[in-house]
């Protein structure tokens, strides 16, 4: 949101808060917690008592927050560790919820090898296999292929044409059919969509989910491959794999996943929605970029262009593109980064 255009809603969001808690709008302690990519932003709220809420303010013209209050409402009624809404203005777009603190999951991560980081990647799986076991997808939208194509598609637009001004490569659409195809052969689950660290937040050593409004009924594997392949780590092939065949085992015996599906075929699919996923965040990262005038995602590029190569080597029948990627794409986006003047994170 335009700095200017976040502080002119902060006085009708301060006599809201007030009117709410009996207090002098005036004297109200409230102050900015977070913005995100979006419109949104977070502001704390501090009450008489000390105790502390978050005011999401989220303009309804930029930000339809209705999913967002049905999804949490479903969520806690499951019993899961979403924040409480205290209070909800859908035509104004203001929310007052629990404060979770200021200490998202990423901040207790070291690097790829930290027995830390590891235990707590396996308290993140055992939550996302409470989400998917205690919520019914039936009642989000669905992850279809329309869905699936669009996501892959902001890659050949906003990051080749975009950004480095190059044609996608023969076999692009072979490569996008086959990925949307591997995608919908998964079972359907409720699929946070951004299962990733930097959505969940530690709160008495115990994880609380948030940013859920785009949830969608989507692969059983989706949210799986956002944290293992997320934005903070890059594991290896081996420790990547024990924690898929242990997800499928656990999958099967809980009956979210048919045993009939073999574990090569599982891990198959893990690989394609993992390639699915980097593709559209590399146009993502661009297109927040480009359009949305945000700073900070094109250093980014090279750890998902990591990702993506790290899921394409797990795949059978897409050597021109992987050969594509390394003479053609790894050469263009180093030479644009180091052209902008930009670091690159997560380098390989």
């Amino acid at each position: 949101m335009p700095e200017a255009d976040a502080l002119a809603r902060q006085t009708p969001l301060r006599h809201w808060a007030a009117q709410r808690h009996g207090l002098d709008p005036q004297a109200l302690d409230l102050r900015l917690a977070a913005g995100d990519a979006s419109f949104r932003r977070y502001y704390r709220l501090t009450l008489a008592d000390g105790s502390t809420r978050i005011l999401m303010d989220a303009p309804p013209e930029q930000e339809d927050s209705t999913s967002f209050v049905a999804i949490a409402r479903a969520w806690e009624a499951a019993g899961l560790p979403v924040p409480h809404l205290h209070a909800v203005d859908l035509e104004a777009g203001y929310l007052e919820l629990d404060d979770l603190g200021d200490t998202p999951l990423q901040k207790r991560l070291g690097d790829e090898r930290d027995p830390a980081t590891l235990a707590w990647h396996e308290r993140a799986l055992a939550l996302l296999e409470t989400l998917q076991n205690r919520t019914a997808p039936h009642e989000l939208p669905r992850y279809d292929a329309a869905l699936l194509g669009r996501e892959l598609d902001l890659f050949p637009e906003w990051c080749l044409a975009g950004w480095l001004d190059i044609a996608p490569p023969p076999g692009w659409h072979t490569l996008r059919q086959a990925l949307i195809d591997a995608a919908l052969a998964q079972p359907v689950v409720t699929v946070h969509r951004d299962f990733d660290a930097m959505n969940l937040m530690v709160v008495d050593e115990g994880l609380h989910l948030i940013d859920f409004q785009d949830a969608v009924a989507g692969p059983l594997s989706y949210d799986l491959i956002s944290l293992l392949h997320g934005r903070y780590c890059r594991f290896d092939t081996a420790r990547r794999g024990a924690w898929i065949e242990a997800f499928r085992r656990r999958a099967v015996a809980d009956g979210r996943l048919d045993d009939g599906i073999d574990s090569a075929t599982f891990h198959a699919r893990v690989a394609a929605m993992a390639a699915q996923r980097a593709l559209k965040v590399l146009g993502i990262f661009c297109r927040l970029t480009l359009r949305d005038h945000r700073e900070g995602y094109l250093a980014r590029l090279p750890h998902f262009l990591a990702h993506l190569e790290d899921a394409l080597a797990e795949l059978d029948g897409h050597a021109t593109f992987e050969a594509w990627l390394a003479d053609t794409f790894r050469p263009a986006l180093a030479s644009r980064l180091e052209k902008a003047g930009i670091d690159r994170e997560g380098a390989a």
